[in-house]
């Protein structure tokens, strides 16, 4: 995989969007300082420059069926979850993906699809991950960084050469062990150890208690209830809470 170093960007979503037909067919570019990085939900990405790797995947899949976009979501969750093993550092995945070390996010992923017929035939991933930033001063509930877990400052060049291994290593077999990842990914799902947990329903505004019994292969999840009222969710339709004493 072709590695791009760029000193700053507004985005390198955008970038590659915008160096595209110049670039290959896969490519991880990567900056220093990231100055309009975004995040899920039109959220913005904080990242102290020179501290953390913010960069972005660029896929041109062939034959990839837009239903199973949810696979490259779990095969880049995975990738990023090997990178941090590496480090001695153990991850789980949130659904959908974003990347939590205990209670607390170390990584965001955002992506942006192009589909043409069936097919997904451009894929931007972006990437997010807190590598050597302390402190944090946005109004995100729960950040944690490599260097806050464990104490030692990370060369960026090094995590970002690892990542990219792992991005390239993990997308090139999608088709191949599409069952393997999901498996995998259901092992280290956050929260996903049969006990109740507060969710609110986004449909509803409601506040509820439940327990994570599926994740279906197109990304739904299956919340069941205290009551043993079984709910699936979309993306952007079910909230975890952090704060257990909500309910």
């Amino acid at each position: 995989m072709e590695t791009i170093y760029l000193e700053e960007t507004d985005s390198t979503n955008n970038w590659i969007a915008g160096h595209e037909n110049k670039l290959p067919s896969q490519a991880m570019v990567w900056c220093r300082r990231q100055y309009a990085g975004r995040g899920q939900r039109g959220n913005s990405w904080e990242s102290e420059p020179g501290k953390n790797f913010t960069g972005s995947l660029l896929l041109h899949p062939e034959n990839f069926p837009a239903t199973k976009q949810f696979h490259l979501s779990e095969a880049v969750a995975m990738a990023i979850i090997d990178t941090l093993d590496a480090y001695g550092i153990q991850a789980t995945v949130k659904w959908p993906n974003d990347i939590y070390v205990g209670d607390q996010k170390i990584c965001g992923i955002l992506f942006e699809h192009v589909v043409t017929g069936k097919n997904i035939t451009r894929s931007i991933v972006g990437i997010g991950l807190n590598v050597n930033q302390e402190r944090f001063i946005s109004d995100a509930p729960n950040p944690v960084s490599m260097k806050m877990i464990t104490g030692n400052e990370f060369d960026l060049k090094e995590v970002a050469e690892r990542l990219a291994f792992y991005l390239a290593s993990h997308t090139n077999r999608l088709f191949d062990e599409t069952e393997s990842f999901h498996s995998r990914y259901m092992s280290l799902l956050w929260r996903n150890d049969g006990n109740y947990y507060p969710f609110r329903d986004k449909k509803t505004g409601i506040a509820i208690r439940g327990k994570i019994i599926e994740v279906a292969p197109d990304g739904i999840i299956s919340i069941v209830t205290e009551k043993g009222d079984v709910n699936r969710y979309a993306f952007k339709e079910i909230e975890f809470l952090i704060d257990e004493s909500i309910l």
